[in-house]
């Protein structure tokens, strides 16, 4: 089977990991909503993610949990709660690779759910 490099996505690049390096997590989009990116002429293509599905792995015991998000839920969640939400669901499509979302995004569409404790890292 051939695949070339333009389609080529290192999983490096999809996975990120908890601050004492003993749980990896990655992020499917599942679901985006169809509204257009305001600045698309300042920022380029973003999509503006709503469902995700995130996977963690145990490194010590390779146990695997799975979680669907609701993003748009859990970010109105936040706002009538707390008056705020630090969220941006708005996502460069280069930030997408094969359906996951790159590492270096984790934490900017997870903010709202583990400050609500939804996820707990």
């Amino acid at each position: 089977m051939y695949m070339d490099f333009e389609n080529y996505v290192d999983e490096r690049m999809l996975v990120s990991h908890d601050a004492m390096g003993t749980k990896e997590i990655k992020i499917k989009v599942l679901e985006v909503e169809d509204e257009q990116y305001p600045l698309r002429w300042k920022f380029g293509d973003r999509a503006k993610v709503k469902k995700i599905l995130l996977t963690i792995k145990h490194l010590k015991t390779q146990q695997v949990e799975e979680g669907e998000f609701d993003l748009s839920l859990i970010e109105k969640e936040m706002k009538e709660t707390r008056h705020y939400s630090s969220t941006n669901r708005w996502l460069s499509v280069t930030d997408i690779k094969s359906g996951y979302v790159i590492y270096t995004k984790h934490t900017v569409l997870l903010s709202d759910a583990m400050a609500l404790d939804y996820i707990v890292i």
